[in-house]
């Protein structure tokens, strides 16, 4: 074989490899199932017994009794079992690499788009507890922070592979303890108090504007100077990063989850965003959101909160489990979250929590874990209940999904199976560490769950610490 043609052999050889891996991608993003004989809960609908669900390309494209199965498409027999959408988490930490960026107490343009690790276990372990998208969100120690991540638990997939396609942009705001406990207590900046939090919103949102009018203003005599050439040119107005998604904020093209706490900063930001004409946005934890319910629901605000999570900082020691059930009986879209990688595995319970605290009927119980953090993540048209034309992301279940003894047996996303009870492989539930002792292994969850360093909070005590000792 002369050197030509063996160079040709080898762009042959790249060229097959390459359509290989694409047609790999492909089949790993989308799939095709029949699930025949169910009870589907629909969630914006009514449940359907003894009913089938066809999934095709990633798409539901059928919903009814006794449907045949096109060619090819593997047929599942949930007789006697539950379908409904794959949960959502409003409020997750499970797979980020970079937590807080502590140094500013407004950090807009920093984003969450590369600080994801499309290999953590944690995935898996999610899509087991029925789980298939998330918000994924850095931490609470800016005033305002970064952008967050929209994902689909595509486990195995790439970064870019797991990223929800048309998701709105979202960023992260913080009340309360957490940016004063940072930034004033730590770094002697403002906010020191909650009073200088406000003020750091205000201050920022109006230097925005006065930034986005100068730029606006030298652009427009940039470009007639450029076309006429005569007299002075203007002075520069440099690209602000930082002002430019605060003016999106404004604009509404990013909306706002906001880390809070009291019942006076939710009223406080409440009135700013009114002052600003800024009308997408959810209360994220919101302990004391219940006792504010009606000024929420008449302002159009969302909550996320915890079923029944509290008193594990000062400022979180006025709750109560019937705060979801307030909520949502005074008509705020309301979602139930996690922020935490082992509560996300069960987020079914914590739904099952409001049916017990508050009378939550079952079906509101379960918006709060499907259709409303879909709605509060604006993917509600795509994910969040089963109806023909939305993507394949659901959840086979044994038994009704708010009871304590059922299982996920199966989960699909965009009708790709990504968890199957009967196949689990038994290493994927600890990590394990050849040096670690059994008993060591077998706690690994403990040390590494609950709210023992908040999750939110994560890295700042140590910038905290640092700071106070210098």
């Amino acid at each position: 074989m002369n050197f030509n043609t063996g160079s040709r052999m080898k762009k042959i050889l790249t060229l097959f490899v390459l359509m290989v891996a694409v047609t790999g991608v492909k089949a790993q993003e989308t799939g095709s199932v029949l699930i025949q004989n169910a009870t589907v809960i629909t969630i914006t609908g009514e449940d359907l017994e003894n009913t089938d669900v066809l999934i095709r390309d990633g798409k539901i494209t059928e919903i009814g009794q006794n449907l045949s199965a096109p060619r090819r498409v593997t047929k599942v027999d949930a007789t006697g079992k539950f379908v409904m959408p794959g949960i959502i988490d409003a409020h997750s930490h499970l797979n980020t690499v970079s937590t807080n960026e502590s140094r500013n107490p407004v950090t807009a343009e920093v984003t969450m788009e590369e600080s994801v690790n499309p290999n953590s276990v944690s995935i898996y372990r999610a899509i087991a507890g029925g789980v298939t998208s998330i918000h994924l969100m850095h931490g609470s120690a800016n005033v305002i922070g970064g952008q967050n991540e929209t994902l689909k638990l595509r486990y195995g997939a790439n970064v870019d592979g797991m990223r929800f396609e048309g998701a709105p942009r979202t960023i992260k705001f913080a009340l309360g303890e957490n940016p004063t406990r940072v930034h004033g207590q730590g770094n002697g900046v403002q906010p020191r108090t909650r009073m200088g939090v406000e003020q750091v919103i205000r201050g920022h949102f109006d230097a925005a504007l006065n930034y986005k009018r100068n730029r606006e203003e030298y652009l427009a005599a940039k470009a007639k100077w450029d076309s006429d050439k005569k007299g002075t040119p203007p002075v520069p107005v440099a690209q602000n990063l930082r002002f430019d998604v605060l003016n999106d904020i404004i604009e509404g093209n990013v909306w706002v989850h906001c880390h809070s706490y009291r019942a006076d900063e939710i009223l406080m930001l409440m009135r700013v965003f009114n002052d600003y004409g800024i009308k997408n946005y959810t209360f994220q934890h919101a302990n004391e959101a219940f006792k504010v319910a009606p000024e929420l629901a008449k302002n159009g605000a969302r909550t996320s909160v915890f079923s029944d999570w509290w008193a594990y900082k000062f400022e979180v020691y006025y709750s109560t489990a019937y705060n979801a059930s307030i909520l949502n009986a005074n008509g705020v879209v309301n979602s139930i979250n996690s922020d935490d990688s082992e509560l996300i595995r069960h987020l079914n319970h914590e739904a099952a929590k409001t049916v017990r605290y508050g009378n939550t009927s079952v079906h509101d119980a379960l918006k709060m874990i499907t259709i409303n953090p879909a709605i509060q993540i604006g993917v509600d048209d795509r994910v969040g209940s089963i109806e023909v034309g939305k993507d394949g992301d659901v959840v086979i279940w044994s038994g009704h999904p708010l009871s304590i003894y059922s299982k996920v047996e199966q989960t699909y996303i965009d009708g790709k199976k990504y968890f199957d009870l009967s196949e689990d492989p038994a290493d994927m539930r600890i990590s394990i560490d050849p040096n670690d002792d059994f008993e060591s292994a077998a706690n690994f969850e403990v040390y590494h769950s609950g709210r023992q360093n908040d999750a939110c909070l994560e890295g700042a005590f140590i910038l905290n610490t640092e700071t106070i000792q210098q």
